[in-house]
């Protein structure tokens, strides 16, 4: 098997998805819709899979597969209050550009 090549320029996203029982799971990808569905659906991760229903609370999109993977890195290793700080942030920002 042949591995794939990664394309090192595009669209990439690192998101958190937040589990019903309030932890995160953060990832990155190049298609965000697909990579939360599979996660809906029990498929994404390990980590989710008892863990559904999960909510997608975090995005931001990087144009370099390396920016994206470095961030990712960095989230994970945020303290849960850090995370939860993070998402907040997030949301209020997405409030005041829905007006």
């Amino acid at each position: 098997m042949t591995p794939q090549k990664i394309i090192r320029r595009s669209k990439y996203w690192v998101y958190i998805v937040q589990c019903k029982d309030g932890t995160y799971y953060t990832g990155y990808t190049k298609n965000l819709e697909n990579r939360i569905a599979l996660h809906k659906s029990g498929k994404g991760a390990k980590y989710l899979r008892g863990r559904l229903p999960v909510k997608l609370v975090y995005t931001k999109e990087y144009r370099y597969y390396k920016s994206a993977l470095n961030e990712e890195r960095r989230i994970k290793k945020l303290k849960p209050e850090q995370k939860l700080k993070l998402v907040m942030s997030y949301a209020g920002s997405n409030r005041r550009n829905d007006k």
